[in-house]
């Protein structure tokens, strides 16, 4: 009780150093009923965009998870592991490492931005460890007094249990760190404090669910613990698969995630030239029907692309296309309706304040040099003067999805791609041969 206390008086302490902040609803008057206003606020928070709301559901569902396997961790160790307290300390701290080394590695493979890409994958690692946890439980020998922490690491399988409680921790942080990144900086800041309170309050509300579920499973349903986790894993899966169903910018961005760290070692420079916030108009080569899966995966902004329709409807690309709202167009002659319509959303968009990505070539390149710039850009500017970012790709040419007639699927795999960004351009100065010369000599020589 006296370390608690202490904890506290350390934690109040510490908070005295956090710098003052204006008020940013100062007009906000909340009501002192504790029901009404959680209720108010809960609702509020559920009330945002898809991507934020199914986020502070997802990350209940994180507490509701966690919860279960914190609570049941003593008797585990007792009934399973035939250990005593320090077996039960040990696990917990395997799994707090492995929280933080799963948070730490998150922002690393992140690269300075919230990539929501890493959720299905920490999902993925929760339910795989779960999963693994049910299958390696059991098999100790029962002594009659109970194993100090030594002597459990004394049996391999212990070591087994222990790699399984790892990977929940380090999957789990893959999880929660970019759920929790997503909630902040998608949501206004004159209700950031409130969605943020409703996360917590709906967080404690799956905590109060995940212990009424494990009473009535362990005491009504007669399961083991281990069968507990088990079922826990497979409700892992459908809950998660509603969450990405439901947003599917989630399944998306792993996508772009998984290409841009598979099959291509993608390089960036000077990519702070794009700004954090406000319109900007991105053109860039165009050398592979990947090249807007690249860019989206480096830059920390979501980003709509123009792209030649045909290539909008591919088979499975479609789906990341359509997800991630890219704009298809085709040329004038081809169908005007798509043609003008494309105009339409760039401009909406540009006025919204977002980025937008077009590669004024209109075509991939069939030989690897760079094709003419066409006229569109210069009536985007005219509709919309925004700045312009040039950018350039590197190293993409001769790859699996270029049009190089001697590529192959294994040709060049796990290469070095480069992404390139110039300075901005003011809109009054733009023309499609200064832009298709900045370009030019952003590429170099590398195609």
């Amino acid at each position: 009780a006296v370390a608690i206390v202490a904890v506290a008086v350390l934690g109040y302490l510490a908070s005295r150093s956090i710098p003052r902040a204006a008020a940013s609803t100062p007009q906000l008057r909340l009501d002192w009923n504790i029901f009404t206003q959680s209720w108010a606020t809960l609702r509020m928070g559920l009330g945002q965009t898809p991507a934020v709301s199914r986020s502070i559901v997802g990350n209940s569902w994180f507490w509701f998870v966690g919860a279960i396997y914190l609570t049941q961790i003593p008797a585990y160790a007792k009934e399973w592991l035939y250990g005593d307290e320090t077996v039960v300390t040990l696990i917990l701290t395997v799994f707090s490492v492995g929280i933080a080394l799963g948070s730490m590695l998150c922002e690393k493979l992140s690269g300075r931005k919230v990539e929501i890409g890493l959720v299905p994958f920490g999902s993925f690692g929760l339910t795989v460890f779960g999963l693994l946890l049910w299958w390696h439980s059991g098999g100790f020998p029962q002594n009659v007094q109970a194993n100090d922490w030594l002597a459990v690491l004394s049996y391999g399988q212990a070591w087994w249990v222990l790699f399984d409680i790892l990977g929940l921790g380090v999957f789990g942080g893959f999880y929660i760190v970019p759920l929790y990144a997503l909630i902040q900086s998608r949501t206004a800041e004159n209700e950031r404090a409130r969605v943020i309170a409703a996360n917590n309050i709906l967080n404690a509300l799956f905590m109060v669910v995940s212990a009424i579920v494990s009473i009535l499973l362990l005491s009504v349903a007669k399961l083991s613990i281990p069968e507990l986790f088990l079922v826990v894993s497979l409700l892992n899966i459908a809950v998660n698969t509603y969450i990405f169903k439901i947003v599917p910018e989630f399944t998306m961005r792993f996508m772009i995630w998984l290409l841009s760290h598979s099959m291509y070692r993608v390089e960036h420079r000077n990519l702070q030239a794009i700004p954090d916030e406000g319109a900007a108009l991105l053109v860039c080569n165009h050398v592979s029907f990947v090249d807007a899966l690249l860019i989206g995966g480096a830059v920390r902004r979501p980003i709509r692309f123009v792209m030649y329709y045909k290539i909008y409807r591919l088979p499975v690309l479609n789906f990341i296309f359509r997800t991630a709202g890219a704009i298809p167009i085709a040329g004038r002659h081809e169908d005007i309706q798509i043609y003008e319509q494309a105009f339409a959303r760039i401009a909406q968009y540009l006025k919204d304040g977002e980025l937008v990505c077009i590669f004024p070539e209109g075509k991939l390149t069939a030989d690897g040099e760079m094709n003419e710039f066409r006229g569109g850009v210069t009536r985007i500017l005219e509709e919309t003067p925004v700045p312009v970012i040039p950018m350039a790709l590197q190293g993409l040419w001769g790859s699996f999805f270029s049009r190089d007639p001697n590529k192959g699927f294994f040709h060049r795999i796990w290469s070095r791609v480069v992404l390139v960004a110039g300075e901005p351009v003011e809109s009054e100065t733009v023309t499609p041969n200064a832009l298709h010369a900045l370009v030019g000599k952003l590429r170099g020589s590398l195609r």
